[in-house]
Formats: structure tokens, sequence, C-alpha cells
């Protein structure tokens, strides 16, 4: 009996020396770890923005239809500027700037979005030829439509003459065409540049130092050109000495285009009217430095019964018309197409809040290879388009051309 108790004592100190141990095990065990955090939901993918189409060819829609193009926003990547974003999609520097008001055009931002004024109201003058709006710096050209086709547009930016230089206006024609054109500079350019400290020789031949680009077209005005250029950042400003300049990968498409004999009209119309159906579109661009109309420049009804089909229909519904919205238009111009209709008032910042958002790539169908003549920085813009060049030192009259045979024959100014 004793010897039974003493076992089951001893099984006793046994089993609670087990439990101690267990117990003094879990005690310097770590605790367990906490749950883990549930997972973060990814981010949503960037949407996948399209591209946009090349903004130079449109058809015209039959009925009142001044306005083509599409107005865009694209965004800043990289080490963009607004001239690369504007050679991208075939515009011109003071257009792109003009419509991105405030924002630096060598430094906009990565990330920033830009408007891409890629709507254009057509200037007020026959659909036929090549039509030049020396305030829009823009060429405009109506090839002969097909039979059974619609009447096209094909628009380019342009750079215009200076200061001093000024791109004459009225109607002429194309007289001739030359493809890797000889620049004869005349007597009063190689004054103007020596006086920069820039000689020029007495002729540049064909190749990458011509500032007539590869191709050019003679006008019935012996001293003015449509041309290419060897500067094609100073494509949409007024930096020629009066001659109309594009972009190369434009005036090699005109060149195949544009037949001798092509009427060519250059007005100055600082603000254009147009319709689109039964509304009436302005558009603005700011009158040039020298136009001596200043205000006067803008748009009103005119007197004469002597008018043509747009006035005509502006007169027919000028009841209905906000002559105070066209008023602000021209007084603010952004270079986009705006309704000013009574009925109709749209505010510019909505306007450019539905323009379609494209991805910052050479449109489908562009002109420009995205590739042929990028620009490094300001100073070699500077340098390009020669800003070192006096403003206003041209004479009265250009100076005639030089007189040679016609396979040689030079312009007098570029």
């Amino acid at each position: 009996m004793n010897s039974q108790i003493a076992r089951s004592c001893c099984s006793r100190a046994a089993a609670l020396a087990l439990l101690a141990a267990v117990a003094g095990c879990g005690l310097l065990r770590s605790p367990p770890p906490p749950p883990a955090p549930p997972p973060v939901p990814a981010p949503p993918p960037a949407p996948v923005l399209e591209r946009a189409t090349a903004s130079h060819d449109f058809a015209l829609a039959a009925g009142p239809n001044d306005v083509v193009g599409t107005l865009l926003v694209t965004t800043v990547a990289g080490e963009d500027t607004l001239p690369d974003i504007a050679r991208r999609f075939n515009i011109g520097y003071e257009e792109i700037v003009r419509a991105n008001p405030g924002v630096d055009p060598w430094v906009p931002g990565v990330g920033r979005d830009v408007l891409v004024p890629t709507r254009f109201v057509l200037p007020d003058a026959p659909h036929e030829g090549v039509v030049i709006n020396v305030a829009a710096m823009r060429l405009y050209y109506y090839p002969k439509p097909r039979p059974g086709e619609p009447q096209r547009v094909i628009t380019h930016p342009i750079g215009i003459g200076k200061v001093g230089w000024q791109t004459p206006e009225g109607t002429t024609k194309v007289v001739s065409r030359v493809k890797d054109p000889v620049w004869v500079p005349p007597v009063s350019v190689r004054k103007e540049h020596l006086e920069s400290g820039d000689v020029l020789p007495p002729k540049v031949a064909a190749g990458p130092d011509n500032p007539l680009g590869a191709y050019m077209f003679r006008l019935g005005w012996p001293s003015y050109l449509i041309h290419g250029t060897n500067k094609p950042y100073g494509v949409g400003m007024r930096s020629s000495h009066g001659c109309v300049r594009l972009y190369p990968e434009d005036i090699a498409i005109l060149y195949d285009s544009v037949p001798l004999g092509t009427p060519v009209r250059v007005v100055n119309q600082p603000v254009v009217l147009g319709w689109v159906g039964d509304t009436l579109y302005a558009e603005s661009y700011g009158v040039l430095e020298d136009d001596a109309r200043g205000e006067h420049a803008v748009p009103h009804m005119p007197k004469g019964k002597t008018i043509g089909a747009l006035w005509q229909r502006i007169r027919a519904h000028q009841a209905d018309i906000d002559w105070d919205r066209v008023r602000d238009v021209a007084a603010h111009p952004r270079g986009i197409p705006v309704p000013v209709m009574k009925r109709e008032t749209v505010a510019l910042a909505s306007l450019v809040a539905g323009a379609r958002r494209v991805a910052n790539a050479l449109p489908t169908g562009a002109t420009w290879d995205g590739q042929t003549g990028l620009l490094v920085d300001e100073a070699q813009y500077r340098e390009m388009i020669g800003a070192r060049e006096p403003a206003a030192v041209a004479p009265a009259t250009p100076t005639a051309p030089v007189v040679a045979t016609p396979a040689e024959a030079p312009p007098a100014i570029r």
C-alpha cells in the first residue's frame, strides 16, 4: 500500500515537472507574428491613348463648312519642347506658343498638358489654288477635285517676312518649280548680314547650307518665293526676307502636287470667320506688329453691296451673331475656333477641356519622319532663325532679282 502511494506520488511529481517544463518552454518561445496586412490593390493601368491622325489634309463636307480639323491635347514627355511638339503635329512655333500662354516653350515641364491647335477656320478667299494667310502664318492649298470627289484642302504652317521685309499681299501665280536651287543673295541681304558680322558668299550651292532648302516655287512676283528651308524651326515665325518658308517635308509634297500656273492669293486676316452649318465661328491670331490697320483689322460688316458668300450669310444672320464675342476673341488671340452665336455661348476653357486627348507621338500619316532636323536647344534655335539679324533694314522696294538663264535664275530674297 505504501509502495503504491509512493509510486502515485512519483508519477504525480513527474507529471507536474513535465507540465512545468512545458510551461517554461512556452514562456521562452517568441510570440506568433501578426497577421499579414491585406494586399494593396495595384493602381489602374494608365489609359492607352491613341495616336492622332495627320492634320494637314481635309475633305470639305457639303454645305457651309469653313472649319476643318480637331483641337487636340497631348502631354509633355522627356525633354520635349513646344517646338518639338509643334513639328511633330505639323504646326508652327507661334501657333503652339499662342495656344499655350504662360508655358515656357523650352522647359514646358514633363507631364504638362499642351494644347495642339489643329482646328482651323479657313481664310475668306476662293477655295482654289494656294491661299496664304500671313497673320495665321499658314498656307492652304485647294487642289482641283476630281469628278465625284469632294473639295479638299491641304494646309501647312509657314514662316513669313520679318518686320521690314514683309511678305506682300495680293494675287500672283506659280510660274516655275526648281529642285535643289542655288541661292544668290542680293546686295541688300548681304549687307544686312555683314552688319551683323556674318559674311555671306556671293552664291550658295544646293545642299544643307542653302536657306532655300531642296525645293522652291517661283511666283509672278520676281523677288518672292515659296520654298523649303535649312532652318525648319523658323517655320511658324517671321524669320524670312519676305519669302514663304515651309517645313522641308511639306514643300516636298507640294512640289509634286501644285501645277504651274496655280493662282496664289496672299491675304492678311488676323481674325477669320467661318460657318459650320448654322453656327458662325471666329478664330484670332493677333494683328501683326507692322499691320497699319491695328484694331481696324478686326472684321466688321462691310457697307458695300458686293460681298462674298461668307458675308452674305453673315448679313442674313446678323441678328443672331454675338459681335461682342467676336471682339473678345479678337482681343485674346489663341488660334482656336470659337462659336460666336448669341444662342451658343461656349467658354474657351470648355473648348480646351473638351479637346481630344492623344498620345504624344507622330500622328498617323504625318508628313515628317520624326527624326530629320531635330532641334538641340534654345541657343541653336536662336542661331537657326538668325536672331542676330536687325529687324528693319529692308529697302522700301525689294531688290530686283539677278538676271540669269532660266535654269540658274536665282531669287532675290529668301
